[in-house]
């Protein structure tokens, strides 16, 4: 694996790395802010455009916790984000998502778990770092749970007070798990604030993953901090993905 040599330990997202969650979470959100926008339209018309799943998804609640990516987009939209309306319209979500992971459930990457077989098989520490608290269910559900070594979800980042995306504190706890330093590590991220929070981590390799294809997305990702940017992690068994 040339673009891995000599990285020591791997921290991997969830959702939209490991998983095909990214997809279920942006129509989640998109049905809870178009059904905010209808009821509470901004002053400005031209706000009032409904959610759009690749490019709001991305620039604003991809990769952040629930209500600071619900603070966000609304704040995009000239709405003020009091915490009443943020826990309502973050609450909208979450029960839209529930629903739709317990009644069909979603499966891992199948080019993520290409490359975690290997890595896994030569005993390099991974470790899975999501804000989600759906994320242990959701790698069981997958059955990848077991190649990792730890695990820090929502959960885990709430109860040790952790800063959200962008800031690299869950990425550095999860390395601080596996006992290796950043320095030495990679982190994988599909997300702005994912890869801006393993740049500011000081992650030795940022890995962004571009699964949307849409023009910008790959150029966006290397401004906020990726060193190299593929389509499918499967890429990184190969010679020499695109930097």
């Amino acid at each position: 694996m040339p673009a891995l040599r000599g990285i020591r330990a791997v921290v991997f997202d969830t959702d939209g790395v490991i998983t095909d969650s990214a997809r279920v979470h942006a129509a989640a959100w998109k049905a809870a802010f178009d059904l905010f926008l209808r009821e509470h339209p901004p002053q400005d018309p031209a706000q009032r455009r409904p959610f759009d799943v690749r490019d709001d998804y991305l620039r604003h609640v991809d990769g952040r916790s629930r209500t600071d990516g619900a603070a966000a987009f609304l704040a995009s939209r000239g709405v003020e984000p009091s915490p009443e309306l943020v826990d309502a319209v973050a609450a909208d979500k979450e029960r839209r998502y529930t629903e739709q992971l317990r009644t069909h459930g979603i499966d891992a990457y199948p080019g993520t778990v290409r490359l975690l077989r290997p890595l896994h098989r030569l005993g390099v520490p991974l470790a899975a770092a999501s804000a989600s608290r759906h994320a242990r269910e959701l790698l069981t559900g997958a059955g990848v749970l077991h190649m990792f070594d730890t695990l820090v979800d929502g959960s885990e980042a709430a109860r040790l007070a952790l800063h959200g995306k962008p800031a690299p504190d869950l990425f550095l706890e999860a390395v601080g798990r596996l006992g290796v330093p950043a320095g030495q590590s990679a982190v994988v991220e599909d997300a702005l604030a994912g890869v801006e929070a393993g740049r500011r981590g000081g992650f030795r390799l940022v890995i962004g993953v571009d699964r949307t294809g849409e023009p910008g997305t790959r150029q966006a990702l290397l401004d906020h901090g990726a060193h190299i940017v593929v389509r499918d992690l499967a890429e990184l068994l190969e010679e020499g993905p695109s930097v």
